[in-house]
């Protein structure tokens, strides 16, 4: 069985996108086959691998009403063993859509059950409408990106309240994974004040590795390129090398 991890968090900018991204690419480099899924109607994971949003004859809109099979959505991108089910606006729609919908918290875990990949990464929109909901009926581990900012840990407790509301309910095999610390710039005291009180908050579910403010990390998808591709050297590709370490190591 796939390990399934939704990568949420309701604030937006937070750095999801680009966590899923480069974390799902060092998995794929190390061997394993992995499924980016992208459940965000802004589209960023699939533009992000340099995927055209506005060419796409089918997407996840099409999978989650089950339009069209999730095997003929998926996509190759220039990493080998590395997938993505791409997304566009049309996804927006889907908020309302679902609402009428039987079984509607279940769309995404029912097309996902016929697909077979190590890992699949959920990058989840800002919010946590129905189409989070159904990110985490399907995941069965919880990835949060936190920004070390002021502002860090303002809704966090509404986050993790909804997601012991899913285990309660939709989905019992669900379990925090553990928090990342993202855009973090060591020289300021704020963010290492903020590093402090997320730990406080999440002992040992916090990783050790911290993401860093990083100028390459930024750019890389605007040229459709992960950091690993863009500039492994970089600091921002080394941080995110070591964190998907971490994340393999909890899941064995």
């Amino acid at each position: 069985m796939a390990h399934t991890i939704a990568v949420l968090n309701q604030k937006g900018g937070v750095g999801k996108t680009t966590t899923t991204l480069n974390v799902a690419a060092y998995l794929a480099k190390d061997g394993f086959s992995v499924l980016i899924v992208d459940m965000d109607p802004q589209g960023n994971a699939t533009s992000g691998l340099g995927i055209d949003k506005q060419t796409l004859d089918s997407t996840m809109y099409d999978v989650l009403f089950g339009e069209v099979d999730a095997s003929k959505v998926v996509k190759e991108t220039t990493i080998d063993k590395l997938y993505i089910l791409p997304t566009n606006s049309q996804l927006a729609a889907a908020e309302v859509d679902l609402a009428s919908e039987n079984n509607r918290e279940y769309k995404l875990k029912s097309a996902l059950d016929t697909l077979s990949f190590d890992y699949i990464l959920i990058d989840c929109p800002p919010s946590l409408g129905l189409l989070s909901i159904n990110a985490l009926a399907a995941a069965n581990q919880v990835l949060i990106p936190v920004q070390a900012e002021y502002y860090a840990l303002e809704g966090l407790g509404q986050l993790l309240d909804i997601i012991q509301r899913v285990r309660g309910g939709l989905n019992p095999r669900l379990e925090l994974l553990g928090v990342a610390i993202t855009m973090h710039d060591s020289r300021t005291t704020l963010a290492e004040q903020v590093k402090g009180e997320v730990s406080k908050h999440f002992g040992d579910k916090l990783f050790k590795t911290v993401i860093p403010r990083n100028v390459r990390l930024a750019e890389a998808p605007s040229f459709g390129k992960t950091i690993m591709e863009h500039d492994k050297w970089s600091k921002g590709a080394r941080a995110y090398k070591q964190l998907t370490k971490e994340i393999s190591r909890r899941l064995k």
